[in-house]
């Protein structure tokens, strides 16, 4: 089977990084409280130069971040659109970015999987947060064109999380009010610690 995929297709070699990081540019991170998080974001309808631009940065701030994936809504953005780059249980890798994207139920038996979850926007939180263990998600790469992904385990996981946030939904709000105030007590004790990794990323990463 091949270990990466791109924009759900496979494919024999890819780099480290997605070659989008190598154009884009670090763009802040939005953290759990600011408006744009919590409202559902608009469908994406013009295609060109600005949306590519964007999901450069994107990718770049992503990985200085040591994310999965990240929502536009994250840095700022007010569309429907993530990026990832995430394995799944079977150790394949995914790689791409969804526009508009819609979750379905897939159709068949499921499985509930309730494994740690964390999420960029409140840093330093890991909380069992219970998913999927298969998630198809249609939409439109950068240029218009219809994409169907799928996943499973991890990967599913990262594909229901992403399409939530352009959801206006974060995944604290799946957890009850005593496990929520337990993930932002975790934030406030480790918010120092992530940011400061994430800032020597972006030095290391400077060249890449």
């Amino acid at each position: 089977m091949p270990r990466v995929f791109v924009q759900g297709n496979p494919v024999g070699y890819y780099p480290r990084y997605a070659p989008e990081a190598g154009r884009g540019a670090v763009r802040r991170i939005t953290e759990v409280g600011e408006e744009v998080l919590h409202k559902p974001c608009r469908d994406v309808t013009e295609f060109g130069p600005d949306l590519a631009a964007l999901i450069d940065d994107m990718f770049r701030t992503m990985y200085v971040a040591e994310g999965a994936g990240l929502a536009a809504n994250q840095v700022g953005v007010d569309l429907r659109l993530f990026v990832y780059d995430c394995p799944d249980d079977d150790g394949v890798r995914h790689v791409g970015h969804i526009v508009n994207p819609v979750l379905e139920t897939p159709t068949g038996e499921r499985r509930l999987l309730d494994e740690g979850e964390g999420c960029l926007s409140v840093p330093g939180a890991v909380m069992a947060v219970p998913r999927p263990d298969r998630a198809v998600v249609r939409g439109q790469d950068r240029n218009g064109r219809p994409v169907v992904i799928e996943g499973t385990g991890y990967f599913a996981r990262c594909l229901a999380h992403e399409t939530d946030h352009t959801d206006g939904r974060l995944y604290l709000d799946r957890l009850s009010k005593r496990e929520r105030k337990d993930a932002l007590r975790q934030m406030t004790d480790r918010r120092d610690e992530v940011y400061a990794r994430r800032a020597a990323k972006e030095t290391a990463f400077g060249g890449a």
